[in-house]
């Protein structure tokens, strides 16, 4: 087999785990358990779930999905635009790009004037690469304008990447990047907008300060914001919404199992050995085998 294969299979693999994410296919591994451990699995769950915060993304994403007056808020707070009205919101919305590489938005809004945002919830200070942050403007870019539309139509657009320290170094609670003209010093005004709110700024003087504040509490009870703590509130609390993050932590376990085999099935693959001899070891069925191949479809 050669690189070239090899690569093309781990393409079509990550397309099929992709489809998995976003609940378009199912995970045909087995993951039989007994009762005992199941129980376990849920307890350790429970607790996990004690700890979540709006700054973990899985927790964020499920907090703020359909959820309006959250957005309303976070976009109001960050932009100071106390009359900002979000018309929809989206967690997990991928955006394809036919030839080159996809991104997935943490939280895709838009405004009743247009405007459109991207807001990211990062961590690690990789994830917060300035060149990030252009590639998921420029690909939102492509998603909003349509074939024979006029560039002017082209909506202004905020990429916003919260993260847990201070990525950009400056001591500065929050960074506006926009585009300059150097030798005027004016603004170009093409209608982009990159954002970075440093997390590691929780001065409860101020309005960002307190959300910042909210992001990083894992209690409901010590949040300022009634609408941020209402929602984390009913999926630590509610039984309803405890169900729900158990539900998302138990497909994280399953789809992190399924990658471990996927890796371990191409190493084998490209040692050449049978699809017979790699079932048997890894203890899947052949059809499995075949579609982490990329040669049959699930």
């Amino acid at each position: 087999m050669t690189e070239q294969e090899i690569l093309q299979q781990m393409e079509a693999l990550q397309e099929k785990l992709n489809e998995i994410r976003a609940g378009k296919a199912a995970l045909s591994v087995g993951t039989s358990i007994t009762e005992a451990e199941k129980e376990k699995q849920h307890q350790e769950d429970l607790q996990r779930l004690r700890g979540l915060r709006l700054i973990d993304d899985d927790f964020m994403n499920a907090c703020f999905d359909g959820y309006t007056d959250g957005a309303e808020l976070l976009l109001r707070i960050i932009l100071n635009k106390p009359d900002l009205r979000v018309k929809s919101v989206k967690t997990q919305r991928r955006m394809k790009n036919l030839i080159g590489r996809d991104i997935c938005l943490d939280i895709d809004a838009d405004d009743d004037a247009g405007k459109e945002y991207n807001i990211e919830v990062q961590r690690a200070e990789k994830g917060a690469d300035r060149k990030r942050a252009r590639y998921h403007s420029s690909i939102l870019d492509a998603h909003l304008l349509h074939p024979g539309d006029d560039f002017s139509n082209l909506p202004e657009t905020f990429v916003i990447f919260i993260t847990e320290n201070d990525v950009i170094g400056k001591g500065k609670p929050i960074y506006r990047i926009d585009r300059r003209i150097d030798d005027t010093d004016e603004l170009f005004g093409d209608g982009e907008h990159i954002i970075y709110v440093n997390g590691a700024a929780k001065d409860a003087s101020t309005e960002l300060g307190k959300l910042m504040h909210d992001f990083f509490c894992t209690d409901p009870d010590d949040m300022h914001y009634k609408e941020l703590a209402d929602k984390v509130r009913y999926f630590k609390e509610d039984e309803k919404g405890v169900a729900a993050m158990c539900k998302v932590m138990e497909d994280m376990r399953k789809e992190s199992k399924w990658e471990q085999i996927v890796a371990s099935v191409l190493r084998w693959l490209a040692m050449g050995l049978s699809y017979e001899q790699i079932a048997k070891g890894e203890g899947i069925t052949l059809e499995q085998v075949h579609e982490i191949a990329g040669m049959k479809k699930a």
